[in-house]
Protein backbone atom coordinates (compact mmCIF):
# COMPACT_ATOMS: atom_id res chain seq x y z
CA UNK A 1 0.00 0.00 0.00
CA UNK A 2 1.38 3.61 -0.88
CA UNK A 3 0.25 6.69 0.71
CA UNK A 4 -0.89 8.38 3.77
CA UNK A 5 -4.33 6.46 4.83
CA UNK A 6 -6.45 8.34 6.79
CA UNK A 7 -7.58 5.98 9.89
CA UNK A 8 -10.19 6.01 12.41
CA UNK A 9 -9.22 7.08 15.90
CA UNK A 10 -10.73 3.65 17.40
CA UNK A 11 -10.63 0.74 15.20
CA UNK A 12 -8.13 -1.19 17.70
CA UNK A 13 -6.86 -4.43 17.73
CA UNK A 14 -8.82 -6.53 19.93
CA UNK A 15 -11.82 -4.53 22.02
CA UNK A 16 -14.57 -6.58 21.51
CA UNK A 17 -16.88 -4.25 24.14
CA UNK A 18 -15.52 -0.84 21.97
CA UNK A 19 -16.69 -2.85 18.87
CA UNK A 20 -18.93 -5.27 16.74
CA UNK A 21 -21.23 -7.90 16.90
CA UNK A 22 -24.43 -9.19 15.33
CA UNK A 23 -28.55 -9.41 15.29
CA UNK A 24 -31.19 -11.81 13.77
CA UNK A 25 -32.99 -9.17 12.52
CA UNK A 26 -30.27 -7.49 10.76
CA UNK A 27 -28.69 -9.88 8.09
CA UNK A 28 -30.74 -9.81 4.35
CA UNK A 29 -31.70 -12.30 1.79
CA UNK A 30 -28.22 -13.73 -0.59
CA UNK A 31 -30.76 -17.49 -1.20
CA UNK A 32 -31.58 -15.38 -4.93
CA UNK A 33 -28.20 -13.75 -5.52
CA UNK A 34 -26.08 -16.33 -6.37
CA UNK A 35 -23.87 -16.04 -3.27
CA UNK A 36 -25.42 -18.45 -1.02
CA UNK A 37 -22.62 -20.86 -0.56
CA UNK A 38 -23.19 -24.98 -0.61
CA UNK A 39 -23.30 -26.51 2.86
CA UNK A 40 -20.99 -29.63 4.05
CA UNK A 41 -23.44 -31.75 4.27
CA UNK A 42 -26.26 -32.26 2.17
CA UNK A 43 -29.73 -31.39 3.98
CA UNK A 44 -32.27 -32.95 5.48
CA UNK A 45 -35.54 -31.96 2.86
CA UNK A 46 -37.91 -29.80 5.15
CA UNK A 47 -35.24 -29.20 7.71
CA UNK A 48 -32.14 -27.05 7.22
CA UNK A 49 -33.79 -24.60 4.68
CA UNK A 50 -35.50 -22.55 6.99
CA UNK A 51 -33.00 -21.72 9.56
CA UNK A 52 -30.11 -20.95 6.58
CA UNK A 53 -32.63 -18.75 4.93
CA UNK A 54 -32.98 -16.42 7.76
CA UNK A 55 -29.20 -15.83 8.36
CA UNK A 56 -28.79 -15.33 4.71
CA UNK A 57 -31.33 -12.50 4.91
CA UNK A 58 -29.45 -11.20 7.76
CA UNK A 59 -26.36 -11.25 6.27
CA UNK A 60 -27.52 -9.69 2.91
CA UNK A 61 -28.99 -6.96 5.21
CA UNK A 62 -25.56 -6.38 6.86
CA UNK A 63 -24.15 -5.13 3.20
CA UNK A 64 -27.59 -3.65 1.93
CA UNK A 65 -28.86 -1.75 5.19
CA UNK A 66 -25.72 -1.83 7.66
CA UNK A 67 -23.38 -0.40 4.40
CA UNK A 68 -20.55 -3.24 5.05
CA UNK A 69 -18.64 -4.30 1.75
CA UNK A 70 -18.58 -7.82 3.07
CA UNK A 71 -19.63 -10.29 5.24
CA UNK A 72 -18.66 -13.93 5.78
CA UNK A 73 -19.93 -16.58 7.91
CA UNK A 74 -19.93 -20.05 8.87
CA UNK A 75 -22.96 -21.53 10.56
CA UNK A 76 -23.25 -24.97 12.73
CA UNK A 77 -26.36 -26.90 13.74
CA UNK A 78 -26.74 -29.53 16.23
CA UNK A 79 -25.89 -31.89 14.24
CA UNK A 80 -22.34 -30.86 13.31
CA UNK A 81 -23.86 -29.29 9.48
CA UNK A 82 -21.58 -26.18 8.45
CA UNK A 83 -22.85 -23.87 6.71
CA UNK A 84 -21.45 -20.98 4.77
CA UNK A 85 -22.43 -17.42 4.27
CA UNK A 86 -21.24 -14.53 1.96
CA UNK A 87 -22.58 -11.49 0.85
CA UNK A 88 -21.25 -8.23 -0.59
CA UNK A 89 -17.79 -7.63 -2.93
CA UNK A 90 -14.21 -8.74 -1.80
CA UNK A 91 -13.30 -5.47 -3.56
CA UNK A 92 -15.05 -2.27 -3.87
CA UNK A 93 -13.10 -1.06 -7.04
CA UNK A 94 -13.66 -4.62 -8.80
CA UNK A 95 -16.49 -5.22 -7.35
CA UNK A 96 -15.41 -9.45 -7.09
CA UNK A 97 -17.87 -11.12 -5.28
CA UNK A 98 -17.17 -11.70 -1.63
CA UNK A 99 -15.08 -14.99 -1.02
CA UNK A 100 -16.87 -17.98 0.67
CA UNK A 101 -15.31 -18.99 4.00
CA UNK A 102 -12.63 -16.09 2.80
CA UNK A 103 -9.29 -15.68 5.11
CA UNK A 104 -9.49 -12.81 7.30
CA UNK A 105 -7.09 -11.37 10.61
CA UNK A 106 -8.78 -12.37 13.24
CA UNK A 107 -7.49 -10.32 15.61
CA UNK A 108 -8.48 -11.08 19.44
CA UNK A 109 -10.34 -14.56 18.57
CA UNK A 110 -6.67 -15.05 19.13
CA UNK A 111 -6.75 -14.43 22.60
CA UNK A 112 -8.76 -18.09 22.93
CA UNK A 113 -6.50 -20.20 20.89
CA UNK A 114 -3.44 -18.84 23.32
CA UNK A 115 -5.81 -19.37 26.18
CA UNK A 116 -6.06 -22.85 25.28
CA UNK A 117 -2.45 -23.34 24.89
CA UNK A 118 -1.85 -21.99 28.62
CA UNK A 119 -4.11 -24.18 29.44
CA UNK A 120 -3.07 -27.40 27.87
CA UNK A 121 0.11 -26.57 29.59
CA UNK A 122 -1.46 -26.03 33.24
CA UNK A 123 -2.79 -29.80 32.17
CA UNK A 124 0.69 -31.00 32.04
CA UNK A 125 1.68 -29.44 35.18
CA UNK A 126 4.23 -26.88 33.47
CA UNK A 127 2.53 -23.61 34.43
CA UNK A 128 0.41 -22.93 37.92
CA UNK A 129 -2.72 -20.90 36.92
CA UNK A 130 -2.04 -19.12 40.57
CA UNK A 131 1.55 -18.82 40.09
CA UNK A 132 2.57 -15.05 39.71
CA UNK A 133 3.77 -13.83 36.58
CA UNK A 134 7.30 -13.18 38.23
CA UNK A 135 8.18 -16.81 38.28
CA UNK A 136 8.03 -17.18 34.81
CA UNK A 137 8.83 -13.82 33.52
CA UNK A 138 11.39 -12.76 36.57
CA UNK A 139 11.73 -8.77 36.74
CA UNK A 140 9.80 -8.19 33.13
CA UNK A 141 6.79 -6.35 34.56
CA UNK A 142 7.74 -3.70 36.98
CA UNK A 143 5.99 -0.37 36.64
CA UNK A 144 3.23 1.84 37.10
CA UNK A 145 0.89 0.12 35.18
CA UNK A 146 1.57 -3.08 37.43
CA UNK A 147 4.10 -5.83 39.50
CA UNK A 148 4.49 -9.42 38.58
CA UNK A 149 5.20 -10.62 41.64
CA UNK A 150 1.41 -9.78 42.48
CA UNK A 151 -0.04 -11.31 39.16
CA UNK A 152 -0.99 -14.58 38.69
CA UNK A 153 -1.20 -16.42 35.25
CA UNK A 154 -5.08 -16.88 36.18
CA UNK A 155 -5.57 -12.65 36.27
CA UNK A 156 -3.31 -12.11 32.78
CA UNK A 157 -6.25 -14.61 31.13
CA UNK A 158 -9.38 -13.44 32.51
CA UNK A 159 -8.38 -10.18 32.37
CA UNK A 160 -8.82 -9.02 35.97
CA UNK A 161 -4.69 -8.02 36.68
CA UNK A 162 -5.33 -4.53 36.72
CA UNK A 163 -2.72 -4.36 33.60
CA UNK A 164 -3.61 -1.02 31.48
CA UNK A 165 -3.95 -1.63 27.65
CA UNK A 166 -0.58 -0.96 25.29
CA UNK A 167 -3.23 0.08 22.60
CA UNK A 168 -4.18 3.60 23.50
CA UNK A 169 -0.02 4.10 23.58
CA UNK A 170 0.76 2.39 20.28
CA UNK A 171 -2.24 2.54 18.17
CA UNK A 172 -0.99 6.58 17.04
CA UNK A 173 1.94 5.58 16.02
CA UNK A 174 0.84 2.43 14.66
CA UNK A 175 -1.96 4.61 12.59
CA UNK A 176 1.01 7.03 11.33
CA UNK A 177 2.88 4.58 9.72
CA UNK A 178 -0.07 3.25 7.84
CA UNK A 179 -0.24 0.28 10.13
CA UNK A 180 2.76 -1.11 9.08
CA UNK A 181 4.74 0.08 12.37
CA UNK A 182 6.46 -3.49 14.10
CA UNK A 183 6.09 -4.21 17.59
CA UNK A 184 7.94 -6.76 19.61
CA UNK A 185 5.84 -8.32 22.66
CA UNK A 186 8.32 -6.85 24.87
CA UNK A 187 7.62 -3.15 23.32
CA UNK A 188 3.73 -3.37 23.67
CA UNK A 189 4.01 -4.27 27.14
CA UNK A 190 6.45 -1.80 28.21
CA UNK A 191 4.01 0.80 26.66
CA UNK A 192 1.25 -0.98 28.79
CA UNK A 193 2.82 -0.40 31.86
CA UNK A 194 3.76 2.97 31.58
CA UNK A 195 0.24 3.73 31.89
CA UNK A 196 -1.52 3.86 35.53
CA UNK A 197 -2.65 0.58 36.48
CA UNK A 198 -6.43 -0.39 36.42
CA UNK A 199 -8.18 -1.90 40.42
CA UNK A 200 -6.84 -5.78 40.58
CA UNK A 201 -9.46 -8.53 40.75
CA UNK A 202 -12.31 -6.41 38.43
CA UNK A 203 -12.67 -7.26 34.88
CA UNK A 204 -10.64 -4.71 32.42
CA UNK A 205 -10.00 -5.61 28.81
CA UNK A 206 -6.03 -5.74 28.13
CA UNK A 207 -4.10 -6.68 25.25
CA UNK A 208 -1.01 -6.58 27.80
CA UNK A 209 -2.58 -9.81 28.91
CA UNK A 210 -2.44 -11.66 26.68
CA UNK A 211 0.79 -10.36 24.95
CA UNK A 212 2.22 -11.41 28.57
CA UNK A 213 0.22 -14.78 28.24
CA UNK A 214 2.19 -15.57 24.96
CA UNK A 215 5.71 -14.65 26.48
CA UNK A 216 5.08 -16.73 29.40
CA UNK A 217 4.15 -19.92 26.96
CA UNK A 218 7.21 -18.91 25.25
CA UNK A 219 9.29 -19.30 28.28
CA UNK A 220 8.12 -22.57 29.70
CA UNK A 221 8.03 -24.03 26.74
CA UNK A 222 11.54 -22.21 24.89
CA UNK A 223 9.21 -22.66 21.25
CA UNK A 224 7.07 -19.37 20.20
CA UNK A 225 3.79 -19.15 20.81
CA UNK A 226 3.05 -19.35 17.34
CA UNK A 227 4.87 -22.45 17.61
CA UNK A 228 3.00 -23.94 20.13
CA UNK A 229 -0.55 -22.79 18.70
CA UNK A 230 0.36 -24.23 15.17
CA UNK A 231 1.30 -28.09 17.15
CA UNK A 232 -1.02 -28.20 19.86
CA UNK A 233 -4.43 -26.48 17.85
CA UNK A 234 -3.82 -25.84 13.92
CA UNK A 235 -2.35 -28.82 12.70
CA UNK A 236 -4.60 -31.44 15.22
CA UNK A 237 -8.01 -29.85 14.11
CA UNK A 238 -6.46 -29.60 10.56
CA UNK A 239 -7.20 -26.13 9.99
CA UNK A 240 -5.73 -25.79 7.06
CA UNK A 241 -6.56 -21.75 6.26
CA UNK A 242 -5.59 -20.77 9.80
CA UNK A 243 -1.65 -19.22 10.22
CA UNK A 244 0.31 -17.08 12.31
CA UNK A 245 1.56 -14.12 9.97
CA UNK A 246 5.53 -14.30 9.76
CA UNK A 247 7.30 -10.94 11.14
CA UNK A 248 7.02 -8.80 8.33
CA UNK A 249 4.23 -10.24 6.42
CA UNK A 250 2.06 -7.35 5.83
CA UNK A 251 -0.72 -9.79 3.68
CA UNK A 252 -3.41 -12.30 4.19
CA UNK A 253 -2.04 -15.39 2.17
CA UNK A 254 -4.79 -17.11 -0.19
CA UNK A 255 -8.75 -16.00 -0.74
CA UNK A 256 -9.75 -12.93 1.24
CA UNK A 257 -11.61 -9.77 0.94
CA UNK A 258 -10.41 -6.14 1.55
CA UNK A 259 -10.69 -4.65 4.37
CA UNK A 260 -11.26 -1.10 4.57
CA UNK A 261 -11.78 2.04 6.65
CA UNK A 262 -13.37 5.35 6.88
CA UNK A 263 -11.56 8.60 8.45
CA UNK A 264 -15.37 9.77 8.98
CA UNK A 265 -18.91 8.50 8.44
CA UNK A 266 -19.99 8.12 5.35
CA UNK A 267 -16.14 8.94 3.74
CA UNK A 268 -14.15 7.59 1.26
CA UNK A 269 -13.18 3.79 2.14
CA UNK A 270 -9.24 3.33 2.49
CA UNK A 271 -7.79 -0.17 1.75
CA UNK A 272 -6.01 -1.20 4.95
CA UNK A 273 -5.82 -4.98 4.39
CA UNK A 274 -2.09 -4.68 4.26
CA UNK A 275 -1.20 -3.96 7.80
CA UNK A 276 1.77 -5.25 10.28
CA UNK A 277 -0.44 -7.60 12.85
CA UNK A 278 2.59 -7.53 15.57
CA UNK A 279 0.03 -4.67 17.18
CA UNK A 280 -1.86 -8.15 18.24
CA UNK A 281 0.85 -10.89 18.51
CA UNK A 282 -0.69 -13.50 21.20
CA UNK A 283 -3.79 -10.98 21.58
CA UNK A 284 -4.48 -10.85 18.41
CA UNK A 285 -2.29 -11.52 15.00
CA UNK A 286 -3.74 -15.13 13.81
CA UNK A 287 -5.20 -15.07 10.01
CA UNK A 288 -8.39 -17.86 10.07
CA UNK A 289 -11.63 -18.59 8.14
CA UNK A 290 -15.19 -18.36 9.84
CA UNK A 291 -15.12 -22.61 9.08
CA UNK A 292 -11.82 -22.71 10.46
CA UNK A 293 -13.25 -20.94 13.50
CA UNK A 294 -16.31 -22.95 14.05
CA UNK A 295 -13.80 -25.99 14.12
CA UNK A 296 -12.11 -24.49 16.50
CA UNK A 297 -14.28 -23.40 19.12
CA UNK A 298 -16.43 -26.31 18.85
CA UNK A 299 -13.92 -28.85 19.39
CA UNK A 300 -12.69 -26.59 22.26
CA UNK A 301 -16.20 -26.28 23.88
CA UNK A 302 -16.47 -30.89 22.85
CA UNK A 303 -13.63 -31.69 25.31
CA UNK A 304 -11.17 -32.31 22.33
CA UNK A 305 -8.59 -29.78 23.25
CA UNK A 306 -8.50 -29.50 27.08
CA UNK A 307 -8.89 -31.98 30.01
CA UNK A 308 -12.37 -31.51 31.90
CA UNK A 309 -11.11 -29.79 34.87
CA UNK A 310 -8.99 -27.13 32.42
CA UNK A 311 -12.05 -27.08 30.69
CA UNK A 312 -14.24 -25.43 33.56
CA UNK A 313 -11.72 -23.32 34.66
CA UNK A 314 -11.97 -21.81 31.11
CA UNK A 315 -15.57 -21.17 31.84
CA UNK A 316 -15.32 -20.22 35.44
CA UNK A 317 -16.16 -16.32 34.59
CA UNK A 318 -16.35 -13.26 36.55
CA UNK A 319 -18.46 -10.16 35.32
CA UNK A 320 -17.76 -8.20 31.93
CA UNK A 321 -20.62 -5.85 31.27
CA UNK A 322 -17.96 -3.18 29.00
CA UNK A 323 -17.51 -6.61 26.99
CA UNK A 324 -20.70 -5.94 24.80
CA UNK A 325 -22.15 -2.99 23.36
CA UNK A 326 -25.51 -4.06 25.19
CA UNK A 327 -23.87 -3.10 28.38
CA UNK A 328 -24.91 -6.34 30.59
CA UNK A 329 -24.93 -9.94 30.49
CA UNK A 330 -21.62 -10.71 29.68
CA UNK A 331 -19.41 -12.93 31.72
CA UNK A 332 -15.37 -13.62 30.92
CA UNK A 333 -13.40 -16.94 31.77
CA UNK A 334 -10.34 -17.88 30.62
CA UNK A 335 -9.89 -16.70 26.66
CA UNK A 336 -13.72 -17.61 26.64
CA UNK A 337 -16.47 -15.10 26.64
CA UNK A 338 -20.11 -16.07 27.90
CA UNK A 339 -24.09 -14.66 27.80
CA UNK A 340 -27.33 -15.62 27.77
CA UNK A 341 -29.00 -15.91 24.01
CA UNK A 342 -32.28 -15.18 23.25
CA UNK A 343 -33.30 -18.78 22.87
CA UNK A 344 -32.21 -19.49 26.89
CA UNK A 345 -29.12 -21.46 26.48
CA UNK A 346 -25.10 -20.06 27.13
CA UNK A 347 -23.16 -18.93 24.29
CA UNK A 348 -19.43 -19.04 24.23
CA UNK A 349 -16.83 -17.33 22.15
CA UNK A 350 -14.85 -14.42 21.74
CA UNK A 351 -14.43 -11.49 19.09
CA UNK A 352 -12.32 -9.59 17.41
CA UNK A 353 -11.24 -6.25 15.77
CA UNK A 354 -8.85 -4.96 13.86
CA UNK A 355 -9.31 -2.04 11.27
CA UNK A 356 -11.53 -2.79 8.91
CA UNK A 357 -12.47 -6.08 9.72
CA UNK A 358 -14.21 -7.43 12.67
CA UNK A 359 -14.97 -11.06 13.70
CA UNK A 360 -17.87 -12.38 16.31
CA UNK A 361 -19.19 -15.78 17.27
CA UNK A 362 -21.16 -17.39 19.44
CA UNK A 363 -21.05 -21.57 20.21
CA UNK A 364 -23.67 -23.64 22.36
CA UNK A 365 -22.48 -27.22 24.48
CA UNK A 366 -25.22 -28.78 22.46
CA UNK A 367 -22.92 -28.09 19.04
CA UNK A 368 -24.52 -25.28 17.47
CA UNK A 369 -22.96 -21.82 16.75
CA UNK A 370 -22.05 -19.20 14.61
CA UNK A 371 -19.07 -16.63 13.69
CA UNK A 372 -19.41 -13.95 11.14
CA UNK A 373 -16.81 -11.63 10.04
CA UNK A 374 -17.95 -7.62 8.36
CA UNK A 375 -15.31 -5.64 6.67
CA UNK A 376 -15.40 -1.79 6.46
CA UNK A 377 -17.08 0.13 9.26
CA UNK A 378 -20.86 0.33 7.73
CA UNK A 379 -21.63 3.69 5.57
CA UNK A 380 -23.85 5.11 8.41
CA UNK A 381 -21.70 4.64 10.89
CA UNK A 382 -19.25 7.46 13.23
CA UNK A 383 -16.36 4.96 13.95
CA UNK A 384 -16.29 7.17 17.07
CA UNK A 385 -19.22 5.60 18.08
CA UNK A 386 -18.92 1.55 17.82
CA UNK A 387 -22.35 0.99 19.38
CA UNK A 388 -23.81 1.15 15.81
CA UNK A 389 -22.65 -2.06 15.52
CA UNK A 390 -25.16 -3.73 18.08
CA UNK A 391 -27.29 -5.39 15.44
CA UNK A 392 -24.51 -7.08 14.18
CA UNK A 393 -23.86 -8.52 17.42
CA UNK A 394 -28.03 -9.70 17.55
CA UNK A 395 -27.48 -11.64 14.36
CA UNK A 396 -24.65 -13.71 15.45
CA UNK A 397 -26.87 -14.75 18.45
CA UNK A 398 -30.12 -15.03 16.10
CA UNK A 399 -28.04 -17.31 13.55
CA UNK A 400 -26.92 -19.56 16.30
CA UNK A 401 -30.73 -19.93 17.85
CA UNK A 402 -31.84 -20.59 14.19
CA UNK A 403 -30.00 -23.42 13.90
CA UNK A 404 -31.88 -26.87 14.91
CA UNK A 405 -30.54 -29.36 17.79
CA UNK A 406 -29.44 -32.70 17.46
Amino acid sequence: MTGTRALPARSRPGRRGRSLVATGAVLAALTGTGLLAPATASATPGHAPAPIASVQRDVDALVSEGGFPAVLGSVVDGRGRVRDVAAGVADVTTGEPAPVNGRVRIASNTKTFTATVVLQLVAERRIGLDQTVERYLPGLVRGPGGDGRQITVRQLLQHTSGLPDYDDVVYPDWAETGLTGHFTPQELVAAGLGRPATPQGVFSYANTNYVLAGMVVEEVTGRSVADQIERRIIEPLGLRQTYWPADGDLTVRGRHPHTYTQAEAGGPLTDVTELDPSIGGAAGQLVSTPRDLATFFRALLGGQLLPPAQLAQMKTTVPAPDLSLRGTGMEYGLGLAGHELPCGVEGWGHGGDLPGVHTRNAFTEDGRGATLTVTGEPANADPEDLHQYVAWEDAVDAAVCAQPRR
